[in-house]
């Protein structure tokens, strides 16, 4: 009996406690709603009005514990308390007629594209470039993939064959090897098979509004995020990035041997191009054939006729000659994100990758499937496997 009589006198005691708080706390916030409202005699929105509670609560919380300004507990320079605040009024917003929740709609996920092509005998080094992108990457890519009749099938059924997990990283699609203007077969043709295609980008994705182009013996060694941003970094004039074809004018290959107009001291490499297609669609480019500026697809097709006799690297040279008269319009990125075999076999000669590390590995030359650069096969081995 006695333990029970204790048990009901501690009972009464905490309810008599609650009482007290529950008042006191409420006292101690209308008195500070009154305070803003005369702060504020005229009417505010009320984002407003939340924001200058929370910042009195704040005040005050800081005020009792005697702390300084510059000192704030850590949870309020998160703000913690404006946000409580905050999501309240959210809330309440996203009520609707009858009391109803509203709809939230979650902001758009952020995907990035890719796109490469594929002729002959480039079917693996292509999944195996797809499959380095996928390793490092934090955001869905989506892969454009430009290939002839009789890869598109291995293509899908490759990709098909990738574990659940890796598949819900990516999209992709793939393309017929098409060209818009001029000759199909002559534009086949130029330099390596379908190589041309990367100069129709702009005209065949009209969907899409950036894109990054790698050629298929391309390897990422960090993530595809990283080259990506350098899209915010365009100023209002660019809208194609590529890094330069030699850091050494004296043994680069525009500076020596060149025929044709090229871009800056040493002409630029167009085997990781980041492009903002939407501007490139909407450009009048400077050319040296008319007075007036033409459009990307009108300016592909006579470029090539006029130069055709003059150019060894085939679409390479002609974007050389394109940014020749519009440099304006091209951001160049540092060596280490199109690192190529030209920048260790005549000595050591991209510092951005000593010092920081290969991001986009470009085995060009055919250095993946011999042993002239046993480290790059080997990074290409590894990741094949």
């Amino acid at each position: 009996m006695r333990i029970h009589c204790k048990l009901f006198v501690i009972a009464v005691c905490l309810g008599v406690f609650l009482l007290l708080y529950f008042f006191g706390g409420n006292s101690a916030d209308e008195q500070l709603l009154k305070e803003v409202k005369e702060d504020n005699p005229s009417p505010s929105a009320p984002s407003e009005v939340v924001h200058k509670v929370a910042s009195k609560f704040t005040y005050r919380k800081h005020h009792e514990l005697n702390v300084a300004a510059g000192e704030a507990p850590k949870e309020r320079k998160n703000g913690n308390s404006i946000n409580r605040v905050a999501n309240v009024n959210t809330k309440s917003r996203l009520k609707t007629n009858g009391g109803r929740p509203g709809s939230r709609r979650a902001p758009a996920e952020e995907v990035m594209h890719l796109a490469v092509v594929a002729c002959g005998n480039r079917l693996e080094e292509t999944l195996i470039m797809v499959k380095s992108a996928l390793l490092f990457s934090v955001k869905k890519i989506k892969f454009h993939i430009f290939a002839e009749d009789p890869l598109a099938a291995h293509f899908e059924k490759g990709l098909g064959q990738w574990p659940r997990s890796i598949a819900a990283k990516f999209q992709h699609q793939i393309y017929p090897i098409t060209f818009s203007v001029g000759n199909q077969e002559e534009w086949k043709k130029l330099f390596k098979p379908c190589a041309a295609q990367r100069l129709f980008l702009p005209v065949i994705l009209k969907e899409v509004d950036s894109l990054l182009y790698v050629d298929t013996d391309v390897l990422f060694l960090r993530p595809m995020d990283d080259i990506w941003a350098f899209l915010k970094e365009f100023n209002s004039t660019q809208l194609a990035a590529m890094a330069p074809e030699h850091e050494v004018p004296k043994i680069g290959w525009y500076s020596r041997f060149a025929r044709h107009p090229f871009y800056g001291v040493t002409g630029v490499n167009s085997g990781v191009m980041l492009m903002n297609l939407t501007r490139i669609r909407s450009t009048m480019f400077k050319n040296s054939m008319i007075p007036d500026g033409l459009s990307w697809e009108d300016l592909l097709h006579p470029l090539y006729q006029k130069y055709k006799n003059h150019i060894t690297w085939g679409d390479q040279d002609l974007l050389n000659i394109i940014f020749h008269y519009n440099p304006e319009c091209l951001f160049t990125f540092p060596c280490l994100w199109n690192y190529r075999p030209d920048h260790c076999m005549y000595g050591s000669n991209c510092k951005e990758a000593e010092e920081e590390g290969v991001s986009i590995l470009h085995g060009n030359r055919g250095v993946y499937h011999d042993d002239k650069q046993p480290a790059f096969k080997v990074i290409y081995d590894a990741i094949r496997d």
